[in-house]
Protein backbone atom coordinates (compact mmCIF):
# COMPACT_ATOMS: atom_id res chain seq x y z
CA UNK A 1 0.00 0.00 0.00
CA UNK A 2 2.89 2.42 0.89
CA UNK A 3 4.05 1.50 -2.38
CA UNK A 4 1.17 2.61 -4.17
CA UNK A 5 1.02 5.80 -2.61
CA UNK A 6 4.95 6.18 -3.75
CA UNK A 7 3.53 5.89 -7.45
CA UNK A 8 1.13 8.35 -6.96
CA UNK A 9 3.52 11.31 -5.16
CA UNK A 10 6.13 10.40 -8.30
CA UNK A 11 3.09 10.94 -10.75
CA UNK A 12 1.69 13.65 -9.62
CA UNK A 13 4.83 16.38 -10.38
CA UNK A 14 5.10 14.42 -14.05
CA UNK A 15 1.34 15.53 -14.32
CA UNK A 16 1.57 18.80 -13.38
CA UNK A 17 5.17 19.49 -15.20
CA UNK A 18 2.92 18.35 -18.75
CA UNK A 19 -0.34 20.68 -17.55
CA UNK A 20 2.34 23.59 -17.27
CA UNK A 21 4.20 22.78 -20.68
CA UNK A 22 0.57 22.48 -22.15
CA UNK A 23 -0.06 25.74 -21.05
CA UNK A 24 3.14 27.53 -21.50
CA UNK A 25 3.63 25.94 -25.32
CA UNK A 26 0.24 26.47 -26.75
CA UNK A 27 -2.30 24.23 -29.11
CA UNK A 28 0.07 23.56 -31.92
CA UNK A 29 3.14 22.16 -29.76
CA UNK A 30 0.62 20.14 -27.97
CA UNK A 31 -0.82 19.01 -31.15
CA UNK A 32 2.91 18.10 -32.36
CA UNK A 33 3.62 15.81 -29.08
CA UNK A 34 0.32 14.28 -28.92
CA UNK A 35 1.01 13.41 -32.79
CA UNK A 36 4.39 12.49 -32.08
CA UNK A 37 3.84 9.98 -29.19
CA UNK A 38 1.21 8.22 -31.41
CA UNK A 39 3.46 7.79 -34.61
CA UNK A 40 5.99 5.96 -31.87
CA UNK A 41 2.88 4.48 -30.38
CA UNK A 42 2.09 3.24 -33.87
CA UNK A 43 6.10 2.63 -34.19
CA UNK A 44 6.28 -0.08 -31.68
CA UNK A 45 2.88 -1.47 -32.38
CA UNK A 46 4.25 -2.56 -36.22
CA UNK A 47 7.62 -3.15 -35.72
CA UNK A 48 6.86 -7.00 -34.18
CA UNK A 49 4.21 -7.85 -36.79
CA UNK A 50 6.90 -6.94 -39.51
CA UNK A 51 9.46 -9.14 -38.02
CA UNK A 52 6.59 -12.00 -38.30
CA UNK A 53 6.11 -10.80 -41.95
CA UNK A 54 9.90 -11.13 -42.95
CA UNK A 55 9.91 -14.71 -41.10
CA UNK A 56 6.95 -16.00 -43.23
CA UNK A 57 8.68 -14.33 -46.35
CA UNK A 58 12.03 -15.87 -45.26
CA UNK A 59 10.13 -19.68 -45.43
CA UNK A 60 11.09 -21.51 -48.14
CA UNK A 61 7.97 -22.28 -50.61
CA UNK A 62 6.94 -25.77 -51.27
CA UNK A 63 8.21 -28.47 -53.73
CA UNK A 64 6.14 -28.07 -57.12
CA UNK A 65 5.71 -32.07 -56.28
CA UNK A 66 3.70 -31.49 -53.18
CA UNK A 67 1.36 -28.77 -55.18
CA UNK A 68 -1.85 -30.22 -57.10
CA UNK A 69 -1.65 -30.01 -60.79
CA UNK A 70 -4.46 -29.26 -63.07
CA UNK A 71 -5.53 -32.36 -65.35
CA UNK A 72 -5.09 -31.53 -69.28
CA UNK A 73 -7.13 -29.57 -71.07
CA UNK A 74 -10.05 -32.23 -72.65
CA UNK A 75 -8.84 -33.33 -76.42
CA UNK A 76 -11.19 -32.23 -79.11
CA UNK A 77 -12.75 -35.57 -79.69
CA UNK A 78 -13.65 -35.68 -75.97
CA UNK A 79 -14.94 -32.63 -75.76
CA UNK A 80 -17.13 -33.70 -79.07
CA UNK A 81 -18.22 -36.57 -77.13
CA UNK A 82 -19.03 -35.29 -74.25
CA UNK A 83 -21.07 -32.43 -76.92
CA UNK A 84 -23.19 -35.67 -78.44
CA UNK A 85 -23.36 -36.99 -74.89
CA UNK A 86 -25.25 -33.95 -73.60
CA UNK A 87 -27.25 -33.78 -76.47
CA UNK A 88 -31.17 -35.14 -75.56
CA UNK A 89 -33.07 -37.58 -77.71
CA UNK A 90 -35.15 -36.55 -80.62
CA UNK A 91 -37.79 -39.42 -79.90
CA UNK A 92 -38.53 -37.40 -76.57
CA UNK A 93 -39.14 -33.77 -77.99
CA UNK A 94 -42.52 -33.53 -76.83
CA UNK A 95 -42.01 -34.50 -73.59
CA UNK A 96 -39.53 -31.51 -73.07
CA UNK A 97 -42.45 -29.55 -74.52
CA UNK A 98 -44.36 -31.10 -71.62
CA UNK A 99 -41.59 -30.19 -69.35
CA UNK A 100 -41.36 -26.73 -70.57
CA UNK A 101 -45.27 -26.18 -69.84
CA UNK A 102 -45.22 -27.84 -66.87
CA UNK A 103 -42.15 -25.37 -65.37
CA UNK A 104 -44.14 -22.35 -66.66
CA UNK A 105 -47.29 -23.43 -64.37
CA UNK A 106 -44.75 -23.61 -61.48
CA UNK A 107 -43.39 -20.31 -62.05
CA UNK A 108 -47.17 -18.91 -62.50
CA UNK A 109 -46.92 -17.76 -65.65
CA UNK A 110 -49.84 -18.03 -68.31
CA UNK A 111 -48.49 -19.94 -71.37
CA UNK A 112 -50.89 -21.04 -73.96
CA UNK A 113 -49.50 -22.18 -76.51
CA UNK A 114 -46.42 -21.82 -78.60
CA UNK A 115 -44.71 -22.00 -82.48
CA UNK A 116 -42.30 -25.15 -83.31
CA UNK A 117 -39.86 -25.79 -85.40
CA UNK A 118 -37.74 -28.42 -86.39
CA UNK A 119 -34.33 -28.42 -88.51
CA UNK A 120 -31.31 -30.55 -89.37
CA UNK A 121 -27.78 -30.34 -89.42
CA UNK A 122 -26.34 -32.70 -91.91
CA UNK A 123 -22.85 -31.51 -91.13
CA UNK A 124 -23.10 -32.37 -87.45
CA UNK A 125 -25.89 -34.89 -87.16
CA UNK A 126 -28.02 -32.55 -85.08
CA UNK A 127 -31.86 -31.90 -85.08
CA UNK A 128 -32.78 -27.88 -83.41
CA UNK A 129 -35.84 -27.80 -82.03
CA UNK A 130 -37.06 -24.14 -82.29
CA UNK A 131 -39.52 -23.08 -79.73
CA UNK A 132 -41.09 -19.86 -79.50
CA UNK A 133 -43.15 -19.15 -75.82
CA UNK A 134 -45.55 -16.54 -74.98
CA UNK A 135 -46.19 -16.28 -71.56
CA UNK A 136 -47.59 -13.72 -69.18
CA UNK A 137 -47.00 -13.40 -65.65
CA UNK A 138 -44.36 -11.19 -63.49
CA UNK A 139 -40.99 -9.79 -64.52
CA UNK A 140 -39.46 -12.11 -61.47
CA UNK A 141 -41.40 -15.51 -62.66
CA UNK A 142 -40.44 -15.25 -65.76
CA UNK A 143 -37.07 -15.05 -65.10
CA UNK A 144 -37.49 -18.08 -62.58
CA UNK A 145 -39.02 -20.11 -65.35
CA UNK A 146 -36.31 -19.11 -67.73
CA UNK A 147 -33.96 -20.40 -65.53
CA UNK A 148 -35.28 -23.34 -64.39
CA UNK A 149 -36.06 -24.42 -67.81
CA UNK A 150 -31.83 -24.23 -68.38
CA UNK A 151 -31.60 -26.39 -65.09
CA UNK A 152 -33.89 -28.90 -66.19
CA UNK A 153 -32.98 -29.39 -69.93
CA UNK A 154 -29.37 -29.65 -69.89
CA UNK A 155 -29.48 -29.46 -74.24
CA UNK A 156 -32.01 -26.25 -74.16
CA UNK A 157 -30.51 -22.79 -74.95
CA UNK A 158 -32.07 -19.46 -74.45
CA UNK A 159 -31.89 -18.02 -77.42
CA UNK A 160 -34.20 -15.05 -76.67
CA UNK A 161 -35.76 -13.09 -74.42
CA UNK A 162 -38.57 -10.19 -75.35
CA UNK A 163 -41.04 -8.37 -72.54
CA UNK A 164 -43.36 -6.02 -73.32
CA UNK A 165 -46.29 -3.92 -70.74
CA UNK A 166 -48.58 -2.41 -71.20
CA UNK A 167 -48.63 0.55 -68.79
CA UNK A 168 -45.70 0.73 -66.37
CA UNK A 169 -48.28 0.33 -63.35
CA UNK A 170 -49.34 -3.04 -64.74
CA UNK A 171 -47.89 -5.83 -62.72
CA UNK A 172 -48.10 -8.36 -65.86
CA UNK A 173 -45.74 -8.62 -68.38
CA UNK A 174 -45.99 -10.40 -71.61
CA UNK A 175 -42.83 -12.07 -72.57
CA UNK A 176 -41.70 -13.91 -75.77
CA UNK A 177 -39.18 -16.82 -75.34
CA UNK A 178 -37.22 -18.77 -78.01
CA UNK A 179 -35.87 -21.59 -76.35
CA UNK A 180 -33.76 -24.77 -78.77
CA UNK A 181 -33.58 -27.70 -78.20
CA UNK A 182 -30.39 -29.55 -79.03
CA UNK A 183 -31.31 -32.94 -80.39
CA UNK A 184 -29.34 -36.28 -81.54
CA UNK A 185 -31.47 -39.38 -83.41
CA UNK A 186 -32.04 -42.15 -80.59
CA UNK A 187 -30.07 -45.44 -80.42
Amino acid sequence: MKNGAMKEIRLAPLMLALRLFAMRSGGAACLAVALFAAGLATWAWLLPQRAALQEELARPLPKASTLVEAPPPPTANENLSLFYATLGEKRYAEQQVRTLFDLAGKAGLALNQGEYKFAYDKASGVTSYQIALPVKGSYPNIWQFALEVLAAVPFAALDEVSFRRDTIADPVVEARLRITLYLKEGQ
